[in-house]
């Protein structure tokens, strides 16, 4: 999809980068952390592997009707990063593809529900992960929002995340980018959504 190629985004505390097959390594050591996949699932990745995974995530999706968007979230105080943010948008011809996260299914890059409803236009599936150590500080919800207004300044409508029931950390993020619950079920995790603000 033509305008949805990530781009840099600058928050008080962050930068969200574009995704590159470079940050392998780095990204392996932040998301080594078993706990850290106990909610997303699958384990801690190689860097080798990561750097695979990556080249097929900045190689983009085979679809033209479909846009992978990849961040790393690095800290502007020490230029470490910290974790990732990304989206599948897609426009509402049809469900949403699984983006081949290879194992490391994060909140989103799933599908969508071709039976609810939603906004026409562009609809993006939205995740994000922080490494367990910057936990707690709000990074996921301050990148989290940085990206959610990129996409609705883009032409997204419809935000859509999918959440472990259990996981109240992530529900809180959602519920920051204005995403809501709804009755929906797939995988054991709860389908959220919400408009995309500007």
């Amino acid at each position: 999809m033509s305008g949805f190629a990530p781009e840099p985004i600058a928050t008080a505390r962050l930068l969200l980068l574009p995704l590159g097959v470079a940050n392998a390594e780095e990204m392996a050591a932040v998301l080594a952390d078993p706990a850290l996949h106990t909610f997303i699932g699958g384990e801690p990745a190689a860097p080798a592997a990561l750097r695979a995974r990556y080249a097929r995530l900045v190689a983009g999706s085979p679809d033209p009707a479909e846009a992978w968007c990849n961040w790393v979230i690095k800290l502007r105080a020490d230029g470490g990063l910290a974790g990732f943010v990304q989206a599948t948008v897609t426009g509402f011809d049809g469900p949403l593809r699984h983006a081949a996260t290879a194992g490391a299914r994060a909140v989103g890059h799933r599908h969508l529900d071709e039976t609810e409803p939603v906004a026409a236009g562009a609809v993006a599936e939205i995740a994000w992960v922080v490494g367990m150590p910057w936990q707690g500080r709000g990074i996921a919800t301050e990148a989290a929002r940085a990206m959610a207004g990129w996409l609705g300044r883009r032409g997204v409508r419809t935000l859509v995340a999918h959440i472990h029931p259990d996981h109240h950390a992530s529900a809180a993020v959602a519920g920051a980018c204005g995403l809501a619950p709804t009755d929906v079920w797939h995988d054991g995790e709860i389908r959220w959504t919400g408009p995309a603000g500007p």
